[in-house]
């Protein structure tokens, strides 16, 4: 998901967008664990996507609104 998505989410989507997230996050952890993960690249690129919905949640919780 691009930055500019991410900006015009409402804040009940962001939340929503998180938890889908981070579900998605524990469930690739498993899988490596288990030795069954197809794309381990899959890893790094949900966790850039928590960050960039982590950062504009608090962009916004702090009012600027870059």
């Amino acid at each position: 998901m691009k930055m500019t998505e991410i900006r015009s989410l409402s804040k009940e989507k962001l939340v929503e967008q998180l938890e889908t997230l981070r579900k998605e996050e524990m469930n690739l952890k498993f899988q490596k664990a288990a030795g069954q993960l197809e794309k381990p690249h899959r890893i790094a690129e949900v966790r850039k996507a928590i960050a960039q919905v982590k950062t504009e949640m608090t962009a916004r919780k702090s009012g600027g609104n870059q």
